[in-house]
């Protein structure tokens, strides 16, 4: 079995849980919840792109968070949408490894991100005469590529292996296309095992470690200051954290998942899979919409804006 056949086999994605039965409340709810992420993620994006006073390292990095939730929920959602009214729910394997690759780019992207923020808070509290000076205009821009190149630019190997590996088995216990395509192979490779730990390394275990690490920092030194000092500091860090805690536990589950999987109630599986595509993307913008003082302002300007039309 060569690529050209692989990309032709349809693959049924057996992860939902009575979806003839309830498959018009799964499409109504789904279909608000991605009309929710799409215009609360947007709603952050155009805040900080028409505000000049959100012109600032953390809130571009806030934004580029934000477009990271779009592009990600509609990388599940349309075809997700599609299958609650499909009598079968298939995909093609060329499609599920579009799918797959688009998934933890964008993931890898979000620990890149993250890491630069965390760095963005550090130079500003610890550092704050250099501030201006390193964290330039050229300086966030090389963030912003590295953070979505590099991740991008590691998966199209580790999913064009995937694409000449010979297939033995067609069905995925989920409900869209995740690490666990690697069930499908008739043949564990080993190359793309350690590939796979050399990416995992690579965007989210050194990347994370790296937060923890520059909020330690950042800890310390608010701790031997003033009360104004470690007030700003949690106001700007706490939801870099709660962010940051959250999207780490959805991805340890995500990484486990493929190990466990038959250790796992399928309902249980189910939810699990549910908080990935719905609790990061949706939730995201509401934390910084309500914790971050400036664009909680703006929030506020809008609506009343609108409430006055």
């Amino acid at each position: 079995m060569d690529e050209e056949l692989n990309v032709t086999y349809m693959i049924t994605l057996d992860g939902h849980v009575e979806v003839h039965k309830y498959r018009f409340l799964y499409f109504i709810i789904m279909f608000t919840v991605y009309i929710l992420i799409i215009c609360s993620n947007s709603t952050i994006v155009y805040l900080i792109w028409t505000h000049q006073n959100l012109h600032e390292p953390m809130y571009i990095f806030i934004a580029a968070l934000s477009l990271n939730s779009v592009l990600f929920s509609t990388n599940i959602y349309p075809k997700l949408l599609i299958d609650f009214l499909s009598e079968k729910q298939i995909i093609s394997y060329q499609a599920c490894l579009v799918q797959y690759f688009m998934c933890y780019a964008i993931g890898g992207s979000e620990f890149l991100l993250l890491s630069a923020m965390a760095y963005d808070r550090y130079v500003s509290i610890c550092k704050p005469l250099q501030y201006p000076t390193i964290m330039t205009k050229t300086t966030i821009s090389i963030f912003l590529v590295l953070a979505w190149l590099v991740p991008a630019c590691q998966l199209v190997a580790s999913a064009t292996m995937s694409a000449n590996q010979k297939l033995c088995g067609f069905n995925l216990r989920v409900i869209f296309c995740n690490n666990s395509i690697y069930k499908l192979h008739c043949e564990t490779s080993r190359t793309i095992s350690v590939y796979g730990v050399f990416i995992l390394l690579n965007v989210a275990l050194f990347p994370m470690l790296f937060i923890i690490f520059t909020y330690a920092k950042i800890f310390i030194t608010t701790y031997r200051s003033c009360k104004e000092v470690r007030k700003k500091a949690a106001e700007t860090c706490l939801p870099h954290l709660l962010v940051l805690i959250n999207f780490s536990l959805l991805c340890t589950y995500d990484v486990i998942i493929v190990r466990l999987e038959s250790d796992i109630p399928k309902l249980a599986r189910l939810f699990m899979t549910l908080q990935i595509t719905v609790y990061n993307p949706l939730f995201n913008p509401i934390i910084y919409g309500l914790k971050m003082k400036e664009i909680s302002k703006h929030l506020k300007r809008l609506l009343c804006q609108n409430k006055m039309k």
